[in-house]
């Protein structure tokens, strides 16, 4: 059984994906070998076979914990009794947020995602999704309430925003002079203005 931490107590899960996040940024995900992973980790292959099973399943885990963040917090958001255009707001700011704070992580795997296996793509594409259907339906809930303008379809307002979301990764820099979250006000504004009726 492989050691779950190291010496100074990181898992070496954690441990295995700060080094492959690194290493894919860097040289690009079929440019990184598993070697040079576990060397970056300082763990043996055996360890990352453990946890992981294949470099495959790291890139994979790359996306999918951010995907996670972004669930839980657009879950939670979306769960309050907030108004609908406070919490289509709050939603929308709050995925620039958290993709500026994953950068690498989106950036590695918009250029990467072809590298998935089919079943590995396919259930990306299921959590992306669901992500998506909830955030639609805040945008329907507004529409049918007539808060929100109808005159754009909810699945079109959707990828407009995601549009933006995931095009950060190309020009964003973290020393520019907008903070995450001037950047995440001024597309979340953009997105209220598209829907004002």
């Amino acid at each position: 059984m492989p050691r779950t931490t190291d010496g100074d107590g990181t898992p070496v899960p954690q441990r295995l994906l700060a080094a492959a996040t690194r290493l894919f940024a860097e040289r690009g995900y079929d440019r990184t070998s598993v070697q040079e992973i576990v060397e970056a980790a300082g763990v043996t292959k055996g360890a990352l076979y453990h946890y992981f099973g294949s470099k495959d399943d790291l890139l994979h885990e790359v996306y999918a914990r951010v995907l996670r963040v972004q669930q839980e917090r657009l879950d939670a958001v979306a769960d309050t009794d907030a108004p609908v255009e406070q919490r289509l707001r709050d939603a929308a700011a709050d995925v620039v947020v958290t993709t500026i704070e994953h950068l690498d992580d989106a950036a590695i795997f918009f250029r990467s995602m072809h590298h998935l296996s089919p079943e590995k793509n396919k259930q990306v594409r299921a959590e992306r999704r669901r992500y998506h259907e909830r955030f639609r339906a805040l945008v329907e809930e507004g529409q049918k309430s007539g808060v929100f303008s109808t005159a754009t379809p909810a699945d079109l307002v959707v990828d407009y925003h995601f549009g933006s979301v995931h095009h950060l990764s190309t020009w964003y820099r973290p020393d520019g002079p907008l903070s995450p979250q001037e950047v995440a006000d001024h597309l979340a504004d953009l997105l209220m203005r598209a829907l004002r009726p």
